[in-house]
C-alpha cells in the first residue's frame, strides 16, 4: 500500500492513510542533512529543528576567534521552503548583531541565501558562510551602509562597536520564544 492510498478507518469511513515513513523529498533532504551535521558539526556552530518541526530550525554560532565577535553567541532561526533545495533556507538572525551584511531584523544578506543558491549547497555549508561573515564583511554590498562606511574609514570604532554583539544579549524571552511553533 502506498502512502498515497486510503484505508478504511474503523467505522467504515474512507480517510486518506498516510504513514509515519512518508516524508515529502525535501523532509528527506533536511533529515539527511540533520544526520550530517549531528555527525560532523562545524566547530562553534549547532543546529537543528525548533521542536517537532523539521522545517523550522533554530542555530547557535559562537563569534570565531580573532575577529570582532569572538565569544559571542549568535541565535539564529533557519526555515525551510516547502521546495526545499531547489529554493534556499531563510536565515534570520535573532541576536543582535552589528554588521553591515546583517540587517536591523536580522536578515542575512548572503549570495548563497539568494541567486548563488543551488541545490547541492547544505545547512552546513550555509552556516560556514555564515560564520565566515563574521570575519570577511563585504562592505561592497552592505545592507547596512553606515556600518560599511566605518569599517572601511574607522576600522577600530567598527570592531569596538562590533565587540559589544552577542555579549549576553538574550531578549529576555528567547527561551521560551525558541520553545514556541513557528506559525
Amino acid at each position: 500500500m502506498s502512502s498515497s492510498s486510503t484505508s478504511f478507518a474503523s467505522g467504515g469511513g474512507v480517510r486518506p492513510w498516510t504513514s509515519a515513513t512518508s516524508v515529502s523529498f525535501s523532509g528527506k533532504r533536511i533529515q539527511k542533512e540533520m544526520l550530517d551535521f549531528n555527525a560532523n558539526p562545524p566547530a562553534d556552530c549547532s543546529a537543528g529543528p525548533k521542536g517537532d518541526d523539521l522545517y523550522h530550525w533554530v542555530s547557535t554560532i559562537i563569534g570565531p576567534p580573532g575577529s570582532p565577535y569572538e565569544d559571542g553567541i549568535f541565535f539564529l532561526t533557519i526555515t525551510f521552503p516547502g521546495d526545499y533545495p531547489f529554493k534556499p533556507p531563510k536565515v534570520v538572525f535573532m541576536t543582535r548583531i552589528y554588521h553591515c551584511n546583517i540587517d536591523a531584523a536580522g536578515n542575512v544578506s548572503l549570495d548563497i541565501l539568494k541567486d548563488g543558491w543551488s541545490p547541492a549547497m547544505t545547512i552546513s555549508k550555509v552556516i560556514l558562510a555564515i560564520r565566515a561573515v563574521f570575519t570577511d564583511p563585504d562592505p561592497y554590498k552592505p545592507v547596512v551602509p553606515n556600518i560599511a562606511r566605518l569599517y572601511l574609514t574607522d576600522r577600530a570604532k567598527h570592531d569596538e562597536i562590533a565587540a559589544e554583539s552577542g555579549q549576553c544579549d538574550l531578549p529576555d524571552n528567547m527561551f521560551s520564544v525558541l520553545q514556541q511553533p513557528v506559525g
